[in-house]
Parts: structure tokens; sequence; C-alpha cells
């Protein structure tokens, strides 16, 4: 199932040029994927004190387009993998029907230590 998260240019958003600021789309598609976590029902502060959080692991990303001040996004997100320890999401930007970004994200779970952790099962089960 795609989540789907609206989001409008702000001028904070963009450069000189009025045109959407080349890291501003990680933001997008990071504020995508924690509303996406939060409504499957996933508590991130709680997995903390569990001693896990998400991190990104590999971000693969294509600049298509340019966006623009005051315009209307949307950010798709969809899984297209989960393992064991890893979850790999497919996120695109789009102004209507026109992709302007697109990036495949790859997610894992990491300890207090820093080392990468097995997913929690009941995560897996809500990622599928």
């Amino acid at each position: 199932m795609t989540h789907k998260l609206d989001i409008r240019v702000y001028y904070e958003d963009t450069d000189m040029a009025g045109i959407v600021y080349y890291a501003n789309y990680l933001r997008y598609i990071e504020r995508a994927r924690s509303d996406w976590v939060r409504g499957l029902g996933i508590d991130q502060k709680a997995m903390k004190e569990q001693g896990q959080v998400f991190v990104v692991r590999r971000v693969e990303a294509d600049y298509l387009s340019s966006a623009y001040l005051d315009d209307e996004l949307v950010v798709e997100t969809d899984v297209l993998q989960v393992t064991g320890a890893r979850l790999v999401m497919d996120q695109w930007v789009k102004r209507g029907d026109e992709a302007i970004f697109h990036a495949v994200v790859t997610v894992v779970v990491v300890s207090d230590s820093g080392q990468v952790a097995r997913m929690p099962a009941n995560i897996r089960q809500l990622l599928h």
C-alpha cells in the first residue's frame, strides 16, 4: 500500500532562484517515512528506550525536475523489500502526475552500541 504525504514548498526550502534546494528532497522523504511509520503504529521513542533505532544505510537518488516556491508536492512511499535486518523503500516526490525526485532508501535497525540489529518481528510484520 502506498503511503502519501502532502508537502508545500515554502520560501525556506528554496535557493536564491526560488528552486527547492537539493538537500531538502531528503528532508521531504524523511518526513514521509516518519509519518508512514507513525501511521503504522510503530513508536520510535519506545524503540529507542529499548535500545534500537532506525538509521538510513543507503540512499540512491535521482533529481528529475525542479520544484518551486509554493508548489504542492506529494511524497509517495512504497516498501520494496523487508528482511530480518533491513527495509528498502521506493520514494517519489511528485507535483501532480509529474515525478520530480526519486529515491531508493535502505534503512536498518541499530542498537545503542551502533551495531546493526535484527528488526523486531512485530515491526517486520507491520511492514509487509
